[in-house]
């Protein structure tokens, strides 16, 4: 059941969603970007607190919108569902008829259902983010409030810019989230990761000697807003991917000064270019996994042009260990992509991926077990499997434990293992900013076997029944319960 007043035309129409649903706060009294923004979005966040919407930042010329997707509710809310698992179902019964084969069968199959199933995006001639306009000289980026949210910061930066590129030579779009840090009132640091798409398109701008245009936007609607940090193949356009979420085709306009497209109802716009070979330190900041990332040279964006809409709301996102606003989007991907993962890997009946763990440090995985050594191979099909490949850490235990109840599942992992025999060690690529590896990019990673084990895989002893209830007495204790008067 979609959310009332979905899909939503803009960030200001979903602000107004929230408000009427009393999931948003208004702070009109005058608040620090520096450090007090973040110390009270973390104090919100950690209370299970609303959205808020700073409304007099003392520095930049606008409102900051902040801690949208802090819940599961308003994450549902944004993506017009009552459950994210909505959405991976609408996604598992269209991939059915497909059946794909392997990791690119998968992911083909589902580019193609998108294309029938849903639009494409809607080109426009005019857009609301275009309204005002600064080009050249009048481009000034301390018109934003940016944030700076930890004290061993670099500076000020733009945690939510939702970045666009094209391949130099395939002219495939990318959409991606990246932090950006502002070096000056016209030049930012593009701290876009070796993983991404977007590294990929600038490695090829910078072989051929070419500068590569970039435009961000800043203050999406919330599906366009997710879908730049679902973990999307090269291949699926993210825009693609949002229509399918939103149910109908997003806006896009050209940009002024760039050969790219963004979404019509953004906020702000910022245009321009990374010129081939340059890099800047960029750094510190204080990330997700709760500590400063060390300063590296990044590529910097030069900003030729500024576009916004008028009265503009700017949106960010605070940083810091869990719990973080990000365990919303993070939430949102696990069980928006479940069913292509069990497309991928038949095997797996859930998983589970703990905000403690930031979502790529620990994967919980159940599964329907049939013959020895199954969770080994359901571990190695994992770090397989796109981004999944990544996880640090791989639980697997069997179909009757709920992989969302931690307790039960340590009760598997601390019980059921023989840590002589099933312990599987390997390496691979872990994180960009991943600070345990002694080597950066790659590192150790680990397979607990929690399952039942099998007389075929050496286990001779005869596993032992785990003692439950008879159901005739909990029947009988349900009925009875006032009685006793506890």
């Amino acid at each position: 059941m979609a959310a009332r007043g979905f899909p939503y035309t803009d960030l200001k129409d979903f602000l107004a969603a929230l408000e009427r649903e009393g999931e948003l706060h208004r702070i009109g009294v005058p608040v620090d970007p520096t450090l007090e923004i973040s110390e009270v979005v973390t104090r919100t966040v950690r209370a299970d607190g609303p959205a808020l919407l700073f409304e007099r930042p003392t520095r930049g010329e606008m409102p900051v919108a902040i801690n949208l997707f802090g819940t599961e509710k308003r994450t549902a809310m944004a993506l017009g569902v009552e459950s994210l698992d909505e959405i991976g179902n609408r996604i598992g019964e269209l991939l059915k008829p497909e059946l794909p084969m392997g990791f690119s069968g998968m992911m083909g199959g589902i580019g193609k259902v998108m294309q029938l199933k849903s639009m494409p995006p809607k080109k426009v001639k005019t857009a609301p983010c275009q309204q005002v306009v600064y080009r050249g000289g009048d481009v000034d980026l301390n018109r934003l409030p940016g944030l700076q949210v930890w004290p061993g910061d670099g500076g000020i930066f733009h945690n939510f810019g939702l970045t666009h590129t094209k391949h130099p030579e395939t002219g495939k779009r990318n959409l991606g989230l990246y932090r950006l840090q502002q070096h000056s009132h016209n030049t930012l640091g593009m701290h876009w990761q070796i993983h991404k798409n977007s590294t990929a398109h600038h490695a090829v701008a910078e072989r051929l000697g070419q500068r590569l245009p970039v435009a961000i936007a800043i203050g999406c609607d919330p599906v366009v807003s997710y879908a730049s940090s679902a973990p999307l193949p090269a291949d699926i356009d993210e825009y693609l991917f949002a229509g399918f979420l939103r149910g109908e085709r997003v806006e896009m306009v050209d940009c002024l000064t760039v050969p790219l497209q963004v979404p019509a109802h953004a906020q702000v716009v910022l245009e321009g270019y990374l010129e081939p070979g340059e890099r800047l330190p960029e750094g510190p900041f204080g990330d997700h996994t709760g500590f400063y990332t060390p300063v590296e040279p990044f590529p910097v964006l030069h900003v030729e042009a500024m576009t916004m809409q008028r009265d503009p709301v700017y949106h960010s996102i605070v940083t810091s260990k869990p719990p973080q606003e990000d365990h919303g989007l993070g939430k949102a991907t696990e069980r928006i992509f479940a069913p292509l993962l069990r497309f991928l890997i038949p095997d797996i009946v859930d998983y589970d991926l703990p905000a403690a763990g930031v979502f790529h440090n620990c994967a919980i995985v159940s599964i329907r077990k049939r013959y020895p050594k199954h969770a080994q191979k359901v571990m190695n099909a994992i770090w397989g499997a796109h981004m999944m490949s990544l996880t640090k850490l791989i639980v697997i235990v069997d179909e009757d434990c709920d992989v969302h109840d931690y307790r039960e599942v340590a009760f598997r992992a601390f019980g059921n293992v023989d840590y002589a025999r099933d312990l599987l060690l390997t390496e691979g690529p872990v994180d960009h900013l991943d600070h345990s590896s002694y080597q950066q990019f790659w590192g150790g990673k680990a397979g607990i076997d929690a399952t039942r084990k099998l007389p075929s895989e050496g286990y001779t002893r005869g596993w032992p029944e785990e003692m439950t209830m008879s159901p005739e007495v909990a029947s009988l204790v349900d009925k009875r319960w006032k009685e006793y008067g506890i």
